[in-house]
């Protein structure tokens, strides 16, 4: 039987609750891309109006996914599972684990905010760190966006990091650490693997900013094509690269991992001070670990070192 007929066959087959599950995930997708494609908020702010985000990639995780347990030893007691939150959210509900679907998304910078990061070596370029600031405040109107639709249909839903309980744990083992990562619901969710630095590659590569929202929803759970968690990181899978500690301009980066108190200074302190002597508006940012690496764009494979 060729490929297309099995599909075809397997759909045919599939039970009434598959099909809709099915149709609640496209549905889903459609309007986080749409949003994206569409909204005059995708914009860097800046006098061409660029668009901050390229379409954005959606994943799904299930509520009851071990690994959200597995964060609590991984990350910390404080992460979030899915059900913590919306005990958080909704106080007056008793909604099961596995009620509940982890919509996850990628939102690629573009080739000119790439571009332009690319070439520098100490400060993050102007696109850079507007995609940083006014990037992210798209991103929060993406969440509010599909909370707000998926409310009106009838499904409970939030997204964790507007919570007000919401905030950066002191980690024993990672220094700091958020209580809901979305690079945790990424990886949970089928889009992407950790990097030597710590960033998310994907398969938009490793420029790029992460979303997620909890529904109340059951949609099929994105599968993983990876086995590890760095399966994507060509230093950590062949040794062959390392070229974000290059990058690195706060030798934050090196074969032991990430220093993010270096990462910190020079990103959040130096990198303010030089966002607005140099670009006039209120920012941050570094991104130099995510540009002009194998994986700025795409999963890297042997021989892109």
């Amino acid at each position: 039987m060729s490929d297309s007929r099995a599909i075809d066959e397997k759909i045919r087959t599939e039970s009434p609750y598959m099909k809709q599950s099915r149709k609640s995930a496209d549905w889903i997708e459609s309007v986080v891309k749409e949003f994206v494609e569409a909204s005059p908020e995708n914009s860097l702010k800046n006098p061409a109006n660029d668009r901050a985000f390229d379409s954005p990639i959606v994943g799904f995780s299930s509520g009851d996914d071990q690994l959200y347990q597995d964060y609590k030893t991984h990350v910390g007691p404080f992460h979030w599972t899915p059900e913590e939150v919306f005990a958080l959210a909704f106080p007056n509900l008793k909604v099961r684990a596995e009620e509940i679907s982890v919509i996850s998304w990628v939102l690629p910078q573009t080739e000119i905010t790439r571009k332009e990061n690319r070439s520098q070596d100490i400060y993050p370029s102007e696109s850079w760190a507007r995609a940083r600031i006014f990037g992210e405040e798209f991103n929060v109107k993406i969440r509010e966006h599909l909370v707000e639709n998926l409310m009106r249909e009838g499904h409970e839903a939030v997204a964790p990091v507007l919570l007000p309980n919401w905030k950066i744990e002191q980690s024993e083992r990672f220094t700091f650490a958020s209580k809901w990562s979305e690079r945790h619901a990424a990886y949970a969710s089928g889009l992407g693997t950790f990097g030597l630095c710590d960033g998310l590659i994907t398969a938009r590569g490793k420029a790029m900013r992460l979303g997620s929202v909890a529904a109340r929803i059951k949609v099929p759970p994105t599968p993983r094509p990876y086995s590890d968690h760095q399966e994507y990181c060509l230093f950590y899978s062949s040794g062959a690269c390392g070229k974000c500690i290059e990058r690195c301009p706060a030798k934050a980066v090196s074969k032991n991992g990430h220093d993010k108190l270096k990462c910190f200074s020079h990103t959040k302190i130096d990198g303010t001070n030089y966002v607005k002597t140099h670009y006039g508006f209120d920012g941050y940012g570094c991104g130099l670990c995510q540009t002009g690496v194998p994986c700025e764009s795409r999963i890297p494979v042997k021989g892109d070192a």
